[in-house]
């Protein structure tokens, strides 16, 4: 307990930050939350550094609104695993949201209720699962009760025997129970659970990103 609270008081300010910067991106409207759900749709089995430098490229080159699905794959291509699948997946977002001229996204999400907001996103959006989903809705700002169960936090709730082992991967069923104890957990150790998650990241990464 003391090595986490030692670890988030060296980091509160860098954590407390970044989720300041969550929250605006919601404020800055439709196509920054869109960005931020590609952005999500591109991190599965890829480094979020990574997935970052690809959608900046995406929009310098005018195609993460526009652009058609091979030009987004071969941005993708040595930044993103899968360039084919997620550039197919970026495209088929574009339709679900477009309206006009402009994207759609804030009449979608529920402040209200993140959770049905979550259940709406892995249903109704291609490549979006519990994880991504979560983490999109955590990078606008909107994620404050949920998990971002990757490899870097479900190996940090093993080490601290929160869960016996990290599973290869997450039913449904599981995602939502690993999540209620990890909640358990931040409440415990009186680390709010978004601030964990961020804190788990860090850990493995050595700073603070999304």
């Amino acid at each position: 307990m003391r090595c986490f609270r030692a670890e988030y008081a060296k980091r509160k300010n860098s954590i407390k930050k970044r989720l300041r910067d969550f929250r605006n991106n919601y404020r800055q409207g439709d196509g920054r939350i869109f960005e931020e759900l590609c952005f999500c749709l591109l991190t599965p089995q890829s480094k979020a550094v990574n997935c970052d430098k690809a959608i900046k490229e995406l929009k310098k080159r005018n195609l993460l609104f526009t652009g058609p699905e091979r030009g987004i794959s071969n941005v993708l291509r040595g930044l993103a695993r899968f360039h084919n699948k997620k550039a197919a997946y970026i495209v088929s977002a574009r339709k679900t949201f477009r309206s006009g001229k402009g994207f759609e996204l804030k009449r979608y999400l529920d402040g209200n209720d993140i959770f049905e907001t979550r259940e709406w996103l892995v249903k109704n959006i291609k490549g979006m699962g519990y994880k991504e989903a979560s983490h999109f809705l955590r990078n606008i700002g909107l994620g404050k009760d949920m998990a971002i169960l990757d490899t870097h936090v479900l190996k940090n709730l093993e080490r601290s025997a929160v869960i016996r082992k990290a599973p290869p991967t997450i039913s449904v069923r599981n995602y939502t129970a690993i999540e209620e104890k990890m909640r358990k957990f931040a409440a415990k150790i009186k680390i709010p659970l978004e601030e964990l998650d961020l804190l788990f990241w860090s850990r493995e990464t050595g700073f603070v990103f999304k």
